[in-house]
């Protein structure tokens, strides 16, 4: 849940959920810590009921159209997946002998987590998941085509399918990216 007026009120709807790193730090630049993010996701589909719709991991943020199966509540898997995720790229971050920006980022995220209450030391994701419940086929298509166009807006990349941290390819071509979606 959020304490900026967004809420997930269904917690089994489809909804559109962007996330981001505090100051908006690239850390997803380096793929080990994207990879840390993409075996969360999988490990929540598993084990916690996540349905992945749609996704996108760009270098501060993350756009997902998800849900969850029942009994499971998706703003409890939000919180664990950002609970666990936070606290391994920390780690991975100070453990990287090659990250020339790790003092610069550990600093930020002290300085972030000392002004958060929810937070002993250090906060990586900020707060809000800005959650919209996906209830027509207009704000889906929205979402969708807003999410995977993202790369291609930040010129990262001429065609959406070509971004691998995104489900651009499944819907764009006959490949499989590097998580199992669920086609709405």
């Amino acid at each position: 849940m959020s304490e900026r007026g967004y809420t997930i009120k269904n917690q089994n709807a489809i909804h559109f959920i962007t996330f981001a790193i505090v100051q908006w730090i690239d850390v997803f630049t380096r793929k080990e810590y994207a990879d840390i993010l993409i075996e969360s996701l999988k490990y929540c589909q598993t084990n916690k009921g996540l349905k992945i719709h749609a996704w996108c991991i760009m270098s501060n943020h993350v756009h997902l159209i998800i849900s969850v199966q029942a009994p499971n509540k998706l703003s409890d898997v939000l919180r664990d997946l950002k609970k666990f995720t936070s606290n391994n790229i920390t780690k991975a971050i100070l453990e990287n002998p090659h990250e020339s920006r790790k003092s610069w980022m550990l600093w930020i995220f002290r300085r972030a987590g000392e002004k958060n209450y929810k937070n002993k030391e250090l906060q990586f994701w900020q707060q809000d998941n800005h959650p919209i419940e996906c209830d027509t086929n207009e704000i889906t298509e929205t979402r969708l085509n807003y999410i995977h166009e993202n790369p291609v807006r930040a010129r990262v990349v001429w065609q959406s399918h070509e971004y691998v941290y995104s489900s651009a390819i499944n819907y764009c071509t006959d490949g499989k990216g590097l998580l199992e979606i669920e086609f709405i």
